[in-house]
């Protein structure tokens, strides 16, 4: 056996075992790239879902109360409408009352 010729052995596979090193390395650094990327990518999509949840959370929020404003204007429109009328019956009425309370009060049954 030639000794230079298993020194050439031996440098071949010390060549091919940094080559595998380098393809392993490179092959691990693309795949933490690609986790990196994927993690961005999921938080942009997340943030994008939560800023669409609570838009439309924020919409409903808006119709809800806005409606209940709206309803509580119309009730207090309804509920003067009713005391005024109401009234205009009170102070129609109100003679017609007081003469009958009158009469009542003035005659003695015997």
């Amino acid at each position: 056996m030639d000794p230079f010729k298993g020194q050439g052995g031996i440098q071949m596979l010390l060549t091919a075992e940094q080559e595998a090193q380098h393809i392993v390395s490179s092959a691990r650094n693309l795949r933490t790239q690609r986790l990196k990327l994927a993690k961005d990518e999921a938080e942009i999509e997340a943030a994008q879902y939560r800023s669409h949840m609570e838009d439309d959370y924020q919409k409903s929020l808006s119709e809800t109360s806005g409606s209940s404003g709206s309803n509580v204007k119309r009730l207090d429109e309804e509920t003067e409408a009713k005391i005024k009328n109401l009234k205009d019956s009170a102070s129609k009425v109100s003679t017609q009352v007081v003469d009958m309370l009158l009469n009542y009060v003035t005659n003695i049954k015997v």
